[in-house]
């Protein structure tokens, strides 16, 4: 019996260590995993952090489209400054112009700032693209090596044509049945000899009933939204308020004397010059001069504030005193000047007829027509 067990006992000693070194090597295969799966993971977050960026930095340059070379210069200057906002891994994520290409349709080939001048009534797409950014390997560097380059991409582009429309100014253009002419200017809100009709200037009640609430719809844009041609049970301001409308409008020239204004929730313009035309503003904001043409606020600005969107009135919904109107439709316009001292007289703006994106709005597929001038950023992929 002794001697039957002998090999047995031999076989087992022969075989002593072997767990152990099956543990090493598991232990070991499982921390590389674990170590792989925090790599990836950081990988996942950092491209997330990324495309945000990307993301934010297209919608900033689509925003700036306007149908003229001056926007595609401003898409690629609004898209560098919102990603200079982001940082990744301590350190700017940079954003050569070259990564701003644009397009006239979204899978059409996308071209450089420079080519998409020539064409740029047409472009209605921007595509960014981050830099590469190297993310260090902290656990699997035998797979992956020391770092990893990551970047990302995004497209946006002006909607489709919008027809609900939001964050207008509670004033009116008034529509005599003759074609608005582009870089022509129109009354928005009438003086004292030039009333649509008795005791109504112009002015809607669509921010609220008082003065105040003028003041500060045609400062900000009102939080409400409107179809054009669609019943709009909208009551008019009579009055001139005149004081509330002044503070309204000179905000956006950085002018913010005795109102309730401020350059924070209300901020001016980039380009405070008065008395030039849209395409001057345009041009100087680009090129930050020359002075005939340029002037910087004092306060922080932001671009597109002289740009404001307002509905368009038939003249005959204007009634005596307080009543109740119908959008025809709605435009964008540039104001030129601030408004004067005292009751004064006309306040004018100047139309554009550019495809632009200004205000806030969307499509109703129950709604009527679109409007193709007016539009809002969107992110597409």
């Amino acid at each position: 019996m002794n001697k039957a067990r002998l090999p047995q006992g031999k076989s087992r000693r022969g075989e002593r260590g072997s767990i152990l070194a099956m543990s090493a090597v598991g232990m070991l295969s499982a921390l590389l995993a674990v170590g792989l799966g925090v790599d990836i993971s950081r990988f996942y977050l950092a491209k997330a952090e990324l495309q945000n960026a990307a993301d934010a930095a297209a919608l900033a340059g689509a925003s700036a489209l306007n149908s003229t070379p001056f926007g595609i210069t401003d898409a690629v200057a609004r898209a560098t400054q919102q990603m200079n906002k982001y940082d990744f891994n301590n350190t700017a994520v940079s954003l050569p112009s070259a990564n701003v290409l644009f397009a006239a349709n979204l899978n059409d080939p996308y071209m450089d700032a420079a080519t998409a001048q020539g064409s740029a009534a047409s472009i209605k797409f921007v595509r960014v693209t981050t830099s590469q950014s190297a993310i260090g390997v902290s656990f699997a560097k035998m797979v992956l090596g020391n770092s990893k380059n990551l970047s990302a991409s995004a497209t946006a582009g002006l909607s489709v044509p919008l027809n609900n429309f939001c964050n207008f100014i509670p004033v009116s253009v008034i529509d005599y049945d003759v074609p608005m002419v582009p870089g022509q200017t129109y009354t928005i809100r009438a003086g004292t000899t030039n009333s649509p009709s008795p005791g109504n200037y112009q002015i809607l009640a669509v921010a609220g009933p008082g003065g105040v609430d003028v003041g500060f719809g045609i400062g900000s844009g009102v939080d409400a939204c409107a179809e054009a041609g669609a019943t709009y049970n909208l009551d008019t301001k009579p009055g001139l308020t005149a004081g509330k409308v002044r503070t309204g409008i000179n905000s956006r020239f950085d002018d913010y004397g005795g109102s309730q204004l401020d350059p924070v929730s209300q901020p001016p313009d980039t380009n405070i010059k008065e008395n030039i035309t849209y395409d001057q503003y345009l041009s100087g904001r680009a090129n930050k001069g020359p002075s005939s043409i340029y002037q910087a606020p004092s306060n922080l600005g932001v671009p597109g504030r002289r740009v404001v969107l307002i509905p368009i009135v038939k003249l005959a919904q204007y009634n005596q005193g307080r009543n109740t109107v119908t959008f025809d439709r709605f435009g964008a316009f540039f104001l030129q000047t601030k408004a004067g001292n005292g009751n004064g007289g006309d306040i004018l703006a100047e139309y554009i007829a550019d495809a632009i994106a200004v205000g806030k709005g969307g499509y109703d597929p129950g709604g009527g027509a679109g409007n193709p001038l007016l539009r809002t950023p969107v992110l597409y992929k």
